[in-house]
């Protein structure tokens, strides 16, 4: 029945002039076909379409059978393949490209969830062909095409394992190096002319939009594997020759980097308020580069390490602010990367006034302590501390106020004032000295140092941490550098530390230590007073504990017990280190 119609309508419209088809015409060319291709008669369409005589008739209708016959293609039904195959090859040769081109997006757009790979793999070389034919009115059609090839491609799960990536179980390896054949032609017609015209500048602009989305997805959620682990990545190929196109269309990796912020810029063939470099796409250019290392060998040598760590700062901002294992990840390993090319104590204190070199630590710090995967927060305090490293002096002076004013986190403090220690022990050793950690500009400092928030009703156990590393400091001081030397001042300044630190502080640990004591004498009158029916009750109860409006797990008696004596023994040892500092201000050793 369904061929019959097709017969009649072809037959009917052999007769019509100048291609005037009827809407009517369309339909039923389109239902009649998709129907004949979809009962298995693909043979008889052929020699439809294929017959000179039908030539204008399937130049105007013949792309509206590009749907079943993908349908048929991607489900490889043996009997019907070869006849499919034949009717697609006549239509790309015959009909408008224009209208193949929309076409074959719709069936791209339209794949079903579990045959985009198939279908991407399907129409790359049908869609190729297609814009070849256009000549040098492509531009925007490739990037249309590219943007959808993309955007469909996006969507597959990437491979996270090395055996995943080898087996290449959901199909992105393949139709990622699927893509970079389909994109070459192109990528050559743009790069033969060294004095493009406006239509080959839009062809460069389309090329270069889909290397900033490649960056982006992608490579972005790429882990790529160490060549040693995985010698043949095709993912790692692919980045490779992204980077490589970016050079062939023109584009310079180091210009590139050095959008530190984004820039519009007059690019043929974007709309006055795209973004032409997107951030993350950067991002991912400076991780595949520094970390990677692809592409490295076209890349200056030029350019100082602290000029490349001030283009890369931005981006690891970025990958920071993040809360994705993966996007922590590259941030850590980009910072920690650029960080090593630099020399120790070099970076001067002129960058601290750059907003990302505000922003980066305070970044840090969230991973450090909010993270909860402890291999990046080991990670993450190993950059904080090479960070430091590369500071010169004043930097370093400068960068441990700000981190003590803004960090509000007793575990970075802690660690932060031990970094401040070290640096007055360098100060102090012969021909070290410098103005930043000894006399005057000390003071300032260890008032930071040196300072309960709330005073002596100060959470101790919380502080613990900078309480404890600020007592060691204090003691060190008086230890290393004897009253009648006074190299840091610390001797002279010693009687306001003691009104607004040391008496506060005995202050505070004499008030908890009764509160706790008496908490814990409580605790043990409670029990005496048990029979040993209630006591046994007593044991099978708990006791519930809210921190942080968060309530934790419920805790027995017993290990209520243990927490009060943890406690107890956290103030004693805070206690022995301040009785040990108020013996050494007693006895004031002299030469």
């Amino acid at each position: 029945m369904a061929l019959e119609q097709l017969s009649d309508i072809v037959q009917r419209c052999q007769a019509i002039q100048d291609d005037n088809y009827t809407t009517e015409d369309y339909s039923v060319f389109q239902i009649a076909g998709r129907t004949c291709i979809e009962d298995g008669e693909s043979a008889q369409v052929l020699s439809i379409v294929v017959d000179e005589e039908n030539k204008n008739i399937v130049r105007c209708m013949g792309w509206n059978l590009l749907g079943p016959l993908v349908q048929i293609l991607l489900k490889k039904e043996e009997n019907n393949l070869p006849h499919c195959l034949a009717i697609l090859t006549h239509l790309l040769e015959v009909c408008s490209p224009k209208e193949l081109l929309v076409g074959l997006l719709e069936q791209v757009e339209e794949a079903h969830p579990d045959s985009i790979a198939e279908t991407v793999i399907l129409l790359l070389q049908p869609l190729q062909k297609v814009l070849l034919r256009l000549g040098g009115r492509k531009a925007s059609s490739v990037g249309m095409a590219l943007s959808t090839l993309l955007g469909q491609v996006a969507r597959l799960p990437v491979p996270q394992t090395k055996e995943q990536e080898e087996d290449d179980v959901f199909n992105l390896c393949r139709c990622c190096s699927a893509l970079l054949v389909f994109v070459r032609p192109f990528v050559e017609e743009a790069k033969q002319s060294r004095t493009p015209t406006p239509k080959e500048d839009e062809l460069r602009t389309e090329l270069l939009k889909f290397c900033m989305k490649s960056l982006c997805e992608p490579l972005l959620e790429v882990q790529l594997k160490d060549p040693e682990t995985l010698a043949e990545s095709p993912l790692r190929n692919f980045a490779t020759e992204i980077l490589g196109i970016l050079s062939d269309i023109g584009e310079s990796l180091p210009d590139l980097l050095s959008h530190s912020l984004l820039r519009r810029r007059e690019v043929p063939g974007f709309l006055e308020e795209e973004v032409c470099y997107p951030k993350e796409s950067l991002a991912s250019l400076a991780y595949l580069l520094f970390v990677q290392h692809i592409a490295m060998d076209t890349f200056p040598t030029v350019f100082s390490s602290v000029f490349v760590l001030q283009c890369n700062m931005e981006y690891i901002n970025l990958f920071l602010s993040r809360t994705e294992e993966s996007r922590l990840q590259k941030g850590l390993d980009l910072y920690e990367k650029s960080l090593v090319r630099v020399e120790d104590n070099s970076l001067p204190v002129q960058l601290m006034e750059l907003k990302s070199f505000f922003s980066v630590p305070q970044n840090l710090v969230k991973v450090m302590t909010l993270c909860p995967i402890q291999h990046l927060r080991i990670k993450g305090l190993k950059v904080l501390q090479l960070s430091i490293d590369k500071f010169d002096t004043e930097a370093k002076y400068k960068f441990f106020q700000c981190m003590l004013k803004t960090s509000h986190h007793a575990g970075v403090e802690g660690y932060i004032i031990k970094n401040i220690k070290n640096q007055i022990d360098i100060a102090l050793k012969p021909d070290k000295g410098n103005e930043w950690f000894m006399g005057a500009h000390l003071f300032p400092l260890l008032r930071q140092v040196l300072c309960l928030p709330q005073g002596p009703e100060t959470d101790l156990l919380q502080n613990l941490d900078r309480v404890m590393e600020s007592l060691n400091l204090l003691r060190y001081l008086l230890i290393r550098d004897k009253a009648w030397r006074n190299q840091t001042g610390i001797w002279t300044e010693l009687y306001k530390i003691e009104d607004y630190y040391m008496k506060p502080l005995r202050m505070g640990l004499n008030m908890s230590k009764a509160h706790y004591e008496a908490e814990l004498q409580n605790t043990k009158d409670n029990s005496k007073k048990t029979n040993a029916k209630a006591e046994s009750q007593i044991q099978e109860s708990v006791c519930s504990l809210t921190v942080g409006n968060e309530k934790m797990p419920n805790m027995t008696p017993e290990m209520q017990l243990q927490v009060l004596h943890s406690a107890l023994h956290t103030f004693d040892m805070m206690e022995s280190v301040l009785a040990r500092i108020e013996e050494i201000i007693e006895v004031k050793e002299k030469p």
